[in-house]
């Protein structure tokens, strides 16, 4: 059962993580090219694929109560990091992208914008590393 739980874990942080990855990266070029079209698109990507990335660690949970690796310092880490980068594509990416396609964008909103995409997709590389390296864990895997 942990294999299936892990297989649709780890596709669904590829088909929906990864999207919202790419496509907020590429936001804040569409704006600063001028082409609101393809950033309204790229939004609605972030915005849509969000919803679906919850099932990251839905299955996430899955998986690790069939390892027996719930209190694993890894893991909790990995559980902050998720909920932070969750975080901040609600509180800042998503909000700053439909706000940015209502007005005027300036670069210093495109520049702050990047930023935290850019955290946003630091925090998810963050999260991989510590899902391969497991750093302490005693599965042997």
């Amino acid at each position: 059962m942990s294999k299936i739980l892990l297989s649709v874990h780890v596709l669904a942080a590829i088909l929906a993580v990864g999207p919202v990855a790419v496509a907020a990266s590429m936001f804040p070029a569409a704006v600063r090219k001028g082409d609101l079209k393809i950033a309204k698109v790229l939004h609605r990507i972030c915005r849509v694929y969000a919803y679906a990335a919850v099932a990251v660690p839905v299955f996430g949970f899955g998986v690790a109560g069939t390892m027996h690796v719930m209190g694993d310092p890894w893991l909790l880490v990995s559980i902050g990091l998720t909920a932070v980068a969750a975080a901040v594509l609600a509180v800042l990416v998503l909000p700053r992208q439909r706000r940015l396609l209502a007005e005027e964008s300036t670069a210093s909103k495109l520049g702050r914008l990047a930023m935290v995409t850019g955290v946003f997709n630091l925090l998810w590389a963050a999260v991989t590393v510590l899902m391969i390296v497991r750093p302490g864990s005693s599965t042997g895997a």
